[in-house]
């Protein structure tokens, strides 16, 4: 069996469609050997019906399928949880929590904190890969100008956001973006040394914050005057000013402006999809099995 099942819509419907469906596609998730006891590693256990848990018959200890996931102590019923990971990792418009409550019928403050958490397995799924090939990196700015300000780019009020984009010839491979306080040298050395391996090949705008890169980190460097070149910066650097500008259509469409201490998480759930563009109908069982995998977080650390 191949490692992620792919599965349609009208599939998806048609197998998710009850708790015990969705309760033993996550057993299969959760131990694909079989049951391993968390207790004392017994593999023999019967299921507890009435509380929905999975009895070790060695040393009594019972376990959940949503145990040490981010569905961990949810009281929401696992088909809704379903759906709106299925509706997170297919809609490349993105869904509002507001309209997901009411499809779903939750509360918002449930749907929210569910949207966040699947948010955060997308951010840990995605934090475990680095760019590779030739990294294009540029600042943007997102959210509204203050009012009166009718200043652009680098000297608005808006939200700095530094945007890397791994590429192969004309192709772009993998995206990440960053969050900042300031565009400045030591938060973009961070992000390079967080995410980029040593060797790989800059290239950037000539943006003072950049110059001294490849002198004091090991990557080769490929620094472009704009000014110099009688191009403009969307045609040298292609990739990082499209996702820009598709991030930025995204929020506004979807979303009508995003909080600054959220924001991160909404930029990593539009990398996610992104980064996954060409698995199809698989990307629902891989944005499930981070779900799984991905340690818990609770209501409190989502708002605190």
């Amino acid at each position: 069996m191949a490692l992620y099942e792919s599965i349609s819509f009208l599939e998806f419907q048609n197998t998710y469609n009850s708790e015990e469906k969705c309760r033993d596609k996550l057993f299969k998730m959760k131990w694909p050997d079989g049951f391993t006891c968390p207790h004392c590693g017994n593999n023999s256990y019967y299921f507890h019906s009435i509380r929905g848990l999975y009895q070790c018959q060695q040393c009594g200890y019972q376990a959940s399928v949503t145990s040490g996931t981010i569905m961990h102590k949810t009281r929401t019923p696992l088909v809704k949880w379903f759906w709106i990971i299925y509706l997170l990792s297919n809609d490349k418009r993105g869904m509002s929590t507001l309209e997901l409550s009411k499809k779903l019928e939750l509360r918002y403050a449930t749907a929210w904190s569910i949207v966040h958490k699947i948010r955060t397995a997308m951010r840990d799924r995605d934090s475990q890969y680095k760019l590779n090939g030739i990294i294009e990196i540029d600042e943007t700015f997102i959210g509204r100008s203050s009012k009166g300000n009718s200043k652009k780019g680098r000297g608005s009020e808006k939200i700095p956001v530094v945007v890397s984009i791994a590429t192969k010839g004309d192709s772009m491979l993998f995206a990440k973006m960053r969050v900042v306080k300031s565009v400045n040298k030591d938060e973009i050395k961070k992000i390079l040394s967080e995410t980029i391996p040593a060797g790989m090949t800059l290239k950037t705008d000539g943006l003072q914050v950049y110059a001294s890169l490849s002198d004091e980190m090991d990557y080769e460097h490929d620094r472009i005057i704009i000014s110099k070149t009688g191009k403009n910066a969307h045609e040298l650097l292609k990739w990082v000013h499209i996702i820009s500008g598709n991030v930025k259509a995204w929020l506004n469409g979807t979303f009508h402006g995003i909080d600054k201490k959220h924001l991160q998480l909404y930029l990593d759930e539009f990398c996610y999809r992104l980064n996954r563009r060409f698995f199809g109908n698989q990307i629902f069982d891989r944005l499930l099995k981070a779900c799984v995998v991905a340690k818990g977080i609770t209501y409190a650390e989502l708002t605190g």
